[in-house]
């Protein structure tokens, strides 16, 4: 079980004034970024923005609190998005915020039991495939809004939400796809601008978007689609505390999207802690990592939040503005609840097509899309697990996607590691009678029919066959199995088998399996000299 120790017990130690003041400058700089990033990631997803600025406020508190990284910031992400909205559409937003909670605690129990390490195990292609997916999913996600198309919500499926869209083109407000693409404009020259002549610390481009967009529409009186307009402003003071109680009939279909929510969080937050671990010499512990990430999804919902995880941007923006410790973080919480407690009436005016077009601007950057120009670099079995990765949660689901891509990514793998596995008749000097194999890689239940095929007992008129395993990785019970079946096969015919060479992982197993007793301990030899001296004397004693 894990030892319960968030960096933030470590960062008070000698904490002084001007860490503070870094920490104070760059927690107010990415609560202000986290603003329209956390109203639009809501809004997407299928809920009020309200909810969006609480689940930052919450998770991104506790996050900071007890997270094993000294600079993570938590909050909601557009990962999220594909996944929660289908859950709002299909089930309604009590069970998403059900969903969540189920979430948490999955989160909990992989970092309690350590399992923040496994998570490395999902392969590059699965990882770059959903997330190129969700990119694309989530940029058509806004494609009503950020065109300020009339009707309800879209359908979650990709064909049903395409042949919507289509019949809503008639509908398009020329003012919100203007008011839109002008934002997305702002938003890459603002940070073209801060990249080329000014100091990094400034405001945030998705702010500057957010403020020139609503001042223009404000101005201008755009007729367009604003927060008050469909949301009805949002509320200035706390939430009332609710426990999201899950329709019951619903809940064993929330399970998947629930494991979903999770491996997305745990990839996404471990993923943030790595990328910015160089920036301040320190090295994030995974499993405090998640557990804190569990703990943020468990209280989100009774705030009427949703999923949170580590937020990539946000955090890297953290460490650029001078944050060093988890209290940037908890400012970063304090800045957004400031933000709520006064300002909150001043959201009215935000027009829904600007939030829209942060939304995709988010898109089109959190995709890896230079992946797909070097497909051709790489293996076919690398290009078809990216593939079906991608294009299932584009055309189905997220869940399903991540599914079929760690089948292909197992399925491949057994593949490579049983070609890998041979073995080879040794070059050495045998009596008639007697005949040696060398095993290499990895005797595993993948590669048992090829050995089947290489050394088959039927086959073979020899005394003694001998396996020397010294360049054997491993032996699995499946190996296990095919070695006692092939000396019994061979102990039909009045042969013997030996084995040589075995490392500590199969001499553990081989022992542990009885095989060992089988053969006899005699018969299990140190090296291929030892076991060819045997040989021999098995030979003799039976002339």
């Amino acid at each position: 079980m894990l030892q319960f120790h968030p960096k933030l017990q470590d960062s008070i130690k000698g904490y002084t004034r001007a860490m503070f003041g870094r920490d104070l400058s760059a927690g107010i700089t990415v609560g202000v970024l986290a603003l329209p990033l956390s109203m639009a990631f809501a809004i997407a997803s299928g809920v009020s923005p309200s909810a969006g600025i609480w689940t930052a406020i919450i998770a991104g508190f506790l996050i900071s609190v007890f997270g094993g990284s000294l600079v993570q910031i938590g909050g909601p992400t557009g990962a999220f998005i594909p996944i929660l909205y289908a859950i709002v559409v299909s089930y309604g937003v009590n069970n998403m915020l059900a969903a969540t909670f189920l979430a948490g605690i999955l989160l909990l129990v992989m970092g309690l039991t350590r399992m923040g390490n496994l998570i490395r195990f999902i392969p590059v292609s699965v990882v770059i495939g959903f997330t190129n997916g969700i990119g694309v999913v989530l940029a058509l996600s806004q494609i009503k809004d950020f065109f300020g198309m009339s009707g309800g919500a879209l359908p979650a499926e990709f064909f049903e939400r395409m042949k919507v869209l289509a019949s809503l083109l008639p509908t398009i407000n020329p003012y919100a796809a203007g008011l839109a693409v002008a934002s997305v404009l702002i938003v890459v020259v603002w940070e073209w601008l801060v990249r080329r002549f000014v100091r990094v610390g400034i405001l945030p481009a998705q702010l500057v978007g957010l403020l020139l967009g609503t001042l223009v529409c404000v101005l201008a009186d755009l007729p367009v689609e604003t927060i008050g307009s469909r949301f009805n402003g949002i509320p200035q003071g706390l939430p009332a505390l609710s426990f999201p109680v899950p329709d019951l009939s619903s809940i064993g279909r929330l399970l998947a999207p629930a494991i979903t929510i999770a491996l997305l969080g745990a990839i996404e937050s471990l993923l943030s802690a790595r990328v910015v671990d160089p920036h301040v010499d320190d090295k994030h512990d995974p499993n405090q990592e998640l557990v804190a990430q569990g703990l943020a999804n468990m209280a989100s919902p009774f705030f009427g939040g949703f999923a949170a995880t580590g937020a990539i941007a946000r955090t890297s923006t953290n460490v650029r503005a001078g944050g060093r410790t988890p209290v940037a973080g908890i400012i970063h919480s304090i800045t957004l609840l400031v933000i709520v407690l006064v300002a909150a009436p001043l959201a009215s005016w935000v027009p829904i097509p600007v939030l829209a077009a942060i939304v995709v601007v988010t898109a089109v950057r959190m995709g890896e899309w230079h992946e797909f120009a070097r497909l051709k670099h790489f293996s076919w079995n690398y290009r078809a697990i990216l593939l079906a990765t991608f294009l299932l949660t584009v055309l189905f689901d997220l869940t399903i996607a991540v599914e079929i891509g760690m089948v292909l990514a197992s399925l491949f793998f057994i593949y490579r590691m049983q070609d890998l596995t041979t073995a080879t008749p040794m070059a050495v000097k045998l009596r008639p009678g007697l005949l040696a194999f060398a095993l290499r890689g990895s005797l595993f239940f993948g590669a048992v029919a090829k050995l089947d095929e290489q050394i088959d007992p039927a086959r073979l008129a020899v005394d003694v066959l001998i396996l020397d395993l010294r360049e054997l990785l491993n032996i699995d019970t499946s190996g296990i199995d095919w070695l006692q079946g092939l000396n019994k096969a061979l102990s039909k015919k009045g042969a013997s088998l030996l084995l040589c060479g075995l490392g500590a992982q199969p001499r553990s197993i081989v022992q542990r399996s009885g095989l060992m007793a089988q053969l006899g301990v005699r018969n299990v030899c140190e090296d291929i000299d030892a076991a060819l001296l045997r040989a021999r004397e098995i030979q003799d004693e039976t002339e």
